[in-house]
């Protein structure tokens, strides 16, 4: 039981980088296809408060914090940060580039979150020390490989299938190297937002311990201003109709799959572990989404892609290098430290020059 307990964080941490490797594919396909992202935002988000209002009201019924003015603000905005801003700005870009390059970008969420864990005093570091230097260059590499990856494309590789799966359509859009840096910017900048969502989750959760709950008034306060949102900037009121077609299947995917299940998920690994490993799967997105976009897409990369990407992975692995030895340590020590207080409750007695512990009546 106990590994099993041990094992779940990895085991949905995992999972959620597999079913948002199918969200990036779906959602670029429903784009090409005419979707309004702005609208996308707002059915998806209905759909999973629909879902999570009824699931958290009676299993957590019994457990859920009482809500107060206070709570209910930071509730509304780790909806903003979390949602309405990452996600219209993540799918303006995805608009502009291509699911391999949103997922290759998302390999800067750990360094972001790390860095931004350590001015909130949430992550210690030791620049002299091995764990902490191996971080901080870590960032660094991080950082440094999106600017490459974003701004320099070099020469294109050979793709792995001549003939893509699945065709969509453009409308007659051109990916030219001013849309591949603007899409690549508002990829980065959605990440920045979802990086302050992982923190910011960490720190609402301390206050309001109940995940169903405070997942359900995330989707709803999410709805509220994603629609908001839409009703200004999308014009064309025939975006909100639904048909039987690949929007409303993204729609229905992303509202149930990932705005329930890998919401959930992630708020019970944060809960678990910290935000700093959940964002350090990440790389696991790009591996999922290349192998979709080389299979189905025929999708081809540019040198300086390829080049930025292992620079990005080796900044990361960098981090978790760090990181793991930085938790090893912690772990060493509380041993110590629980051999050493258990130590203390024994009595010593001496006789005969030889120590022995002996416990008190009743002290076990």
């Amino acid at each position: 039981m106990s590994f099993l307990k041990a094992s779940a964080p990895y085991t949905g941490m995992i999972t959620i980088q597999l079913v948002y490797g199918g969200s990036n594919i779906l959602s670029k396909i429903a784009l090409e296809h005419g979707m309004s992202f702005l609208v996308f935002v707002v059915y998806r988000h209905i759909i999973a408060t629909a879902i999570l209002s009824p699931l958290a009201y009676f299993l957590e019924r019994n457990e859920r914090p009482s809500l107060s003015i206070p709570i209910l603000m930071k509730i509304f905005i780790l909806a903003l940060f979390g949602i309405t801003v990452h996600q219209n700005v993540y799918y303006a870009g995805l608009d502009h580039t291509s699911p391999m390059v949103a997922s290759a970008l998302s390999n800067v969420i750990p360094a972001l979150t790390f860095l931004l864990a350590v001015l909130l005093r949430m992550e210690k570091v030791r620049i002299r020390s091995a764990t902490g230097g191996a971080k901080l260059i870590g960032t660094i590499f991080c950082i440094s490989g999106a600017l490459v990856f974003t701004f320099w494309k070099g020469p294109l590789f050979r793709g792995f299938v001549k003939r893509p799966l699945i065709v969509v359509h453009d409308h007659g859009k051109v990916h030219g190297k001013e849309n591949w840096i603007q899409g690549s910017l508002l990829i980065l900048a959605s990440h920045i937002a979802f990086s302050v969502w992982l923190i910011l989750q960490a720190k609402v959760y301390e206050v309001y311990p109940a995940r169903l709950s405070m997942n359900a008034l995330i989707c709803f306060c999410a709805s509220f201003q994603s629609l908001l949102l839409a009703l200004i900037f999308e014009k064309n009121t025939s975006s909100w109709q639904l048909g039987w077609n690949m929007q409303l299947v993204t729609i229905i995917y992303c509202g149930t799959v990932i705005s329930c299940l890998s919401y959930y998920l992630l708020t019970y690994c944060i809960s678990e572990r910290g935000p700093v490993f959940a964002a350090m799967f990440t790389p696991l997105l790009l591996v999922i989404v290349g192998i979709f976009s080389a299979a189905f897409f025929a999708e081809r990369l540019h040198v300086g892609s390829l080049i930025g990407a292992f620079i990005i992975i080796a900044g990361l692995y960098c981090v978790l290098w760090g990181k793991s030895r930085e938790c090893g340590k912690n772990g060493d020590k509380r041993r110590d430290v629980e051999s050493t207080t258990v130590t203390a409750v024994l009595p010593v007695s001496t006789s005969n020059n030889d120590t022995q512990l002996t416990p008190q009546e009743g002290t076990i």
